[in-house]
């Protein structure tokens, strides 16, 4: 059996005071919060998820550009989905993003990774291999893809170099209709009309768009290489660790929450890829390097309805990422 002790005696005294004390400083706290932040919530709330809500409810309508504005809802409902998913063009857009994001992604995030422990690891001129890397960060996308456009010509640049190595036929790249590792036959369904597999045609805007955010990735490297302690390094080494074994125990493992960083913020730029396609291709032969923001941008002109359904198949594609990440990052806040 316990009993109270009056230094027990005093703490519970004295707790509604400081109660008292803390909860108005708290809740003046929490209303100065509320008046900074209702200014830019206001406005979020406006032009952000009230207009993500009116294209949800036009995406549902029969409202066509060169007519009046038909807001009445189509017939049956979601009709203007399942006509834009059994177009061509749609699967085609949906295909290339697809594949885009998913190369970006691996070739941007592991030459980041490979050109940040070499300069890590760089004793004299660390400064100026991370300029020479993060420079083509500061281009636009229309400047890289006029460069790239000029290098993946079907007549000069690289295919110069492969004529003179002996390959007579080099690939058309932007103008290449051919489909990397096929698996199927369009022909064989009603609904599937494009072929699945690897553009040759979106390869070039692949390594432009890597070449130009591998930079990004490297700073965001750098930074995690920064914060891993030597201590952990010359540990393993006394060990008798080769450089690999410390790469892939110490490093990578250490490295992983900026691997997901930087898969979040790349994948928000792959997903929305527009005037980099632009500059060097445009939609393509048989639409083969069409993306979802070219099919969004030119139906602005015929078909609104079709527009706003494509812009809503974007953002769920984009939430599917980007939630589960909001969500790991709330609940790692919450644990700490």
């Amino acid at each position: 059996m316990t009993t109270s002790t009056p230094a027990d005696t005093r703490t519970l005294a004295t707790t509604p005071k400081t109660r008292r004390r803390v909860r108005p400083h708290l809740a003046a706290t929490h209303r100065r919060a509320a008046w900074i932040f209702a200014p830019s919530m206001l406005v979020s709330a406006i032009f952000v998820y009230a207009f993500i809500g009116v294209t949800i409810y036009i995406s549902f309508s029969n409202w066509k550009i060169g007519t009046n504005a038909d807001l009445s809802l189509r017939e049956p409902l979601g009709a203007t989905y399942v006509e834009m998913l059994q177009e061509f063009r749609a699967q085609s857009s949906l295909r290339n993003i697809i594949v885009f994001t998913v190369l970006f992604l691996a070739i941007a995030i592991l030459a980041g990774l490979v050109a940040a422990l070499l300069i890590h690891h760089v004793a004299i001129g660390r400064g100026f291999f991370r300029t020479v890397f993060l420079l083509p960060y500061a281009l636009s996308f229309i400047v890289t893809g006029v460069v790239w456009r000029w290098i993946f010509a079907p007549a000069t640049g690289i295919n110069e170099i492969l004529r003179a190595i002996g390959i007579a036929d080099p690939p058309g790249w932007t103008t290449d209709t051919t489909i990397i590792g096929a698996l199927n036959d369009p022909s064989g369904t009603d609904f599937l009309k494009v072929q699945l597999g690897v553009p040759v045609a979106l390869i070039p805007i692949i390594v432009a768009a890597a070449w130009q955010l591998l930079g990004f990735a490297m700073a965001m490297y750098l930074a995690g290489l920064g914060s891993i302690p030597e201590e952990h390094l010359e540990a393993a080494s006394v060990d008798g660790a080769n450089a690999w074994q410390r790469i892939r125990h110490i490093v990578l493992p250490q490295l992983w929450p900026a691997t997901v960083t930087c898969l979040v913020l790349l994948l928000h730029v792959a997903l929305k890829i527009f005037d980099l396609v632009v500059a060097m291709s445009g939609s393509g032969p048989g639409f083969v390097t069409d993306v979802p923001g070219i099919y969004i941008y030119n139906y602005l002109t015929s078909r609104y309805d079709k527009a706003s359904a494509m812009s809503i198949v974007l953002l769920v594609m984009t939430l599917a990422v980007i939630v589960p990440y909001l969500v790991r990052g709330y609940r790692h806040e919450r644990k700490a």
